[in-house]
């Protein structure tokens, strides 16, 4: 396969990959339905109804499923219930691309002095649906720490409960995820295969899970190079999802990814065609981050075909559409971020009360102790005269442990004052920070048009201020200039090791290297290489004419 298209797609691995985000947040939903069943004596057959209806809605019309949830909502006080619709509201506005709002939704439900009270499966899918969240949001190491402390739970995989199976098996299917993003596409594939051996009942929530995996599963293999394999998964799932004619979002996403075999086979063409079916189930509907990602597609393909106006036509469709989802991104980040600092304090707080009156309890013994010791010394002390020494050496014994008991806390408190400044960078975290900045180089996450310091900072799960000084150290430069760099020395190298770039315009090449405009790539390449990128792609062609 020629060199040129995979790095062509490569750039999109990671947006093509989130695309599972909006799929797999549906399945907190399913699994608490599912519960509703199981529940003592709080749910019924009504409700379950209900509820896989309102889930349906989610492949059929995100708005509509809101609507009707809503509507379930004002009338329905069971508290479970409440979190069930809840939770599809929440997965039916990040389907949308409408993330601050998804969290906002999620955020109403947590509450972790109501959460103790929760049964074991509805609060496993409260921390399925936190980690969602974050993966949906680029967050992939907190995700990853959620899902893998849920994997490592004994009672959630003994696979004797059907709605236990149903989370089990999308938390494979969301851990294949995240190694696909990382492009470890076996052990991607192995989790999926997992995935599937949870999916063992004949209804309509596992047939959209296996559906879901086909997909998934047809991605990987495609990045595997095994195309024809990955060409009829893709099309045989097709036949299944175009029989449920309403599931427009699954058959959508289908067609965008068999759309990518025609593109690496150079068949432009019918790639263009598969992305119009795909684009025309979703065209009227709020499915914006599948939408977007089909119109960039759509773009690449037309721009192979120089057909320049379609190119213009989709290209701003999918710049602007993207622009909105960014946004949209970065303050769920910010929101998330927040809401979780808000439920640690609130943790604390509560776990500091409960503390408080373990603390009142224990004191309180202790004081009925000590009063009950001094009546007792009293009525020594009146019927033996001679015990009073005793009772003065008691408390003198008293007096000496409560000033040991001082001099211990004095000391302790000046123990924490010479501790090591908390703000200095240890030689153990710079050397983390650095590894997670070498794998960071090795994914080609630096393309992203929208990646800031501050938005590398949240997906590697760490302090601004540390990353900001340790690649101000070690890279000698700031944050800025590192990531320019990165970028010019990947578009310097393909012009230099594959020929096709030599045709594109600097236009292109400046987007596709994740510069904002034509102008600030031409100025970062001139300032990296010495020469513009004209004069470069001249020498390059030159030394290949000799």
């Amino acid at each position: 396969m020629r060199t040129d298209h995979q790095e062509a797609v490569r750039k999109t691995e990671k947006k093509s990959f989130l695309c599972h985000t909006i799929l797999a947040q549906t399945v907190p939903i399913l699994l608490v339905i599912l519960c509703s069943v199981w529940i003592k004596g709080q749910s019924g057959p009504d409700f379950s109804i209900l509820a896989d209806k309102a889930f349906q809605k989610l492949y059929q019309n995100p708005d509509e499923c809101i609507n009707y949830s809503q509507s379930l909502l004002i009338s329905d006080q069971n508290p479970e219930h409440r979190i069930v619709l809840q939770n599809i509201i929440s997965q039916a506005y990040a389907m949308k691309g409408d993330y601050i709002q998804s969290v906002n939704i999620y955020s109403q439900k947590e509450d972790s002095r109501e959460k103790e009270s929760l049964s074991y499966f509805l609060q496993i899918a409260g921390d399925y649906n936190l980690a969602d969240q974050y993966q949906n949001l680029d967050l992939y190491s907190q995700s990853q720490r959620i899902i893998s402390g849920l994997l490592a739970d004994h009672k959630l995989l003994k696979g004797d409960n059907p709605r236990m199976n149903v989370i089990t098996a999308k938390l494979y299917q969301l851990q294949a995820l995240n190694f696909g993003i990382n492009r470890s596409y076996n052990q991607a594939l192995e989790n999926l295969s997992k995935s599937d051996q949870y999916l063992g009942f004949n209804n309509q929530e596992n047939r959209i899970l296996e559906m879901e995996n086909k997909v998934f599963r047809a991605s990987f293999l495609m990045r595997q190079n095994k195309l024809e394999e990955a060409k009829y998964l893709l099309e045989t799932t097709l036949v299944l999802a175009e029989k449920s004619t309403d599931y427009y979002f699954i058959q959508a996403l289908a067609y965008e990814n068999l759309s990518r075999y025609y593109f690496l086979k150079e068949n432009y063409g019918t790639a263009v065609e598969i992305l119009e079916k795909g684009l025309s189930r979703i065209e009227n509907l709020p499915y914006n981050s599948l939408k977007a990602k089909i119109y960039e597609s759509l773009s690449k393909n037309y721009f192979a075909l120089h057909r320049d106006e379609k190119y213009h036509q989709y290209n701003k469709l999918y710049t602007e559409l993207r622009t909105k989802l960014d946004s949209s991104t970065k303050e769920g980040i910010r929101y998330i971020v927040k809401l979780v600092e808000t439920n640690q304090n609130t943790n604390l707080e509560f776990q500091k009360q409960k503390q408080l009156k373990k603390i009142s309890l224990i004191s309180g013994g202790f004081l009925i102790i000590i009063i009950g010791l001094l009546i007792y010394f009293l009525i020594l002390k009146n019927s033996h005269k001679d015990l009073k020494k005793q009772s003065d050496f008691f408390e003198k014994q008293k007096n000496q442990e409560l000033a040991v008991q001082n001099i211990s806390r004095e000391t302790s408190a000046a123990d924490k004052t010479t501790e090591k400044d908390p703000h200095k960078i240890s030689k153990e975290k710079e050397d983390e920070i650095l590894q997670k900045l070498e794998d960071w180089e090795k994914q080609q996450r630096y393309l992203d048009k929208s990646m800031t310091l501050s938005a590398l900072s949240s997906q590697m799960g760490m302090n601004t201020k540390y990353l900001s000084e340790v690649i101000n150290s070690s890279k000698g430069k700031n944050f800025n200039a590192y990531i320019n760099e990165l970028r010019i020395n990947h578009i310097a190298r393909l012009l230099r090791t594959d020929p096709v770039y030599l045709n594109y315009k600097v236009s292109y090449l400046a987007e596709y290297s994740g510069f904002s405009s034509h102008s600030a790539f031409t100025t970062v390449f001139k300032s990296v290489t010495g020469m513009s990128p004209n004069a470069y792609i001249q020498e390059i062609s030159k030394s290949r004419t000799l």
